[in-house]
């Protein structure tokens, strides 16, 4: 999907540097204007990525589809299903029985604004819109958000970015 993306933008670019093609040109930036308003949001690439089933479910044991769907932009740092699974399944369990301390625990894992890969790098922690801050270090060139290790960054959403993390990190109680 996104090499798809980069394909689109690739042709939109190389057409509207030829004259000679200009009704081309307009065709492709049409279509990629198409493309970008049906741009996937972090939701979107959640469900289709085939990673993050539990998080989705998470998402909407929470009510939180809608606000994940919104305008934004955020930034998440997204456990995958095998950060989930080093849940005791009774804790997991009793968290999806419960909405809000469930969406609380995501909150937890959302930052407002779009904080790339070089950012988060740079930064020490970082504020939630759950309310608390995470901590975030880097170590033999990794990266760590509350002990949970970045296996993937900059995942581009129309509505913000996603960074891919090992480990469902939880807001001090």
């Amino acid at each position: 999907m996104f090499g798809l993306a980069l394909v689109v933008v690739s042709l939109g670019a190389f057409a509207g540097g030829h004259a000679k093609h200009a009704d081309h040109a307009k065709a492709d930036h049409a279509k990629q204007g198409a493309h970008a308003a049906h741009s996937p949001d972090i939701v979107d690439i959640a469900v289709s990525n085939g990673n993050f089933d539990t998080l989705v479910t998470a998402v909407q044991a929470a009510g939180l589809v809608e606000t994940l769907k919104g305008e934004g932009p955020f930034t998440v740092f997204a456990p995958t299903d095998e950060a989930f699974a080093k849940l005791p399944s009774a804790a997991l369990n009793a968290l999806l029985a419960d909405p809000k301390a469930l969406a609380n625990v995501l909150a937890y894992h959302v930052v407002p604004g779009k904080v790339l890969a070089a950012d988060v790098v740079g930064l020490d922690t970082a504020g939630t819109v759950q309310g608390q801050s995470v901590d975030i270090a880097v170590k033999g060139g990794k990266v760590f958000v509350d002990g949970a290790q970045v296996v993937m960054t900059d995942v581009m959403a129309a509505n913000g970015v996603i960074h891919v993390i090992d480990t469902v990190i939880l807001p001090e109680s």
